[in-house]
């Protein structure tokens, strides 16, 4: 039978500053950086017939115990549909046709939830 032996010196004062610095890291505040930044992307990239859908973004930061997350919205809706999802997607007509979609959304946001990360994991690592 072998026996595995490990020893080290030292102590943890890197890893109680490290975990310290990450139990004050605030997302929130990065959060709210981009919130306006994302409407402005989403309103700008949405494609404009009379301008109430580019209009119509909003965001939103929902959160607890230390968990956030950042929603963004867009308030036109019509007949219980909301026109900025069918903008993308497409929709049927009532005649049985159909309106292909003009994807814009995730081209849209893409660059601002990468800053996002970006910023947070800056932050996290940051000495």
């Amino acid at each position: 039978m072998s026996m595995i032996t490990v020893s080290g010196t030292g102590d943890f004062k890197k890893t109680y500053e490290s975990l310290k610095k990450v139990s004050r890291f605030d997302i929130r505040r990065i959060l709210e950086k981009y919130g306006e930044e994302g409407v402005r992307a989403l309103s700008q990239a949405t494609p404009v017939k009379s301008g109430l859908t580019a209009r119509s973004w909003s965001y939103e930061i929902q959160g607890q115990h230390g968990s956030y997350s950042i929603f963004f919205k867009n308030s036109n809706i019509n007949r219980n549909v909301n026109i900025a999802i069918i903008i993308e997607y497409g929709h049927g007509t009532r005649n049985g046709g159909y309106v292909h979609g003009r994807p814009y959304i995730n081209q849209a946001i893409a660059p601002v939830f990468d800053k996002i990360a970006n910023d947070a994991w800056r932050e996290v690592t940051s000495g």
